[in-house]
């Protein structure tokens, strides 16, 4: 049998921080400290991709992407301010519910062994 990496259960309290964290990025605007929580190659899932970054997967990989995407929609969007409703913690997982410009939000984001999110999932109302 090989070894396989495991990610330690994710505490509430880590969820807090990090939900608190990467909600104060993204009303900051600051692209930089909010891909600083992702890994290089996540993958990132929506459906507004699909409309903004033209991809009909609804699915962009790897920061640069990721990236792009995230520029443009900070562009479209420059009084996005997201509020906090709250945050569920799993064994690898958090969920952020959130509202934002569109209304309710919950990304769920799962995590690496090295603690960023290898993968982001985005759900609206």
């Amino acid at each position: 049998m090989s070894a396989q990496l495991v990610v330690p259960a994710l505490t509430p309290a880590f969820a807090q921080r990090f939900a608190a964290e990467w909600i104060d990025a993204w009303n900051a605007h600051d692209l930089e400290r909010v891909l600083s929580h992702y890994e290089d190659e996540f993958e990132m899932s929506s459906p507004l991709i699909t409309r903004l970054a033209g991809e009909p997967s609804g699915k962009l990989r790897g920061k640069a992407a990721v990236s792009a995407y995230w520029s443009l929609a900070l562009k479209l969007i420059p009084w996005l301010r997201l509020e906090l409703a709250y945050v569920l913690s799993g064994v690898d997982s958090v969920v952020i519910h959130y509202r934002g410009h569109r209304g309710l939000v919950a990304e769920v984001l799962r995590f690496s062994p090295s603690g960023k999110v290898i993968a982001a999932a985005a759900h609206y109302l």
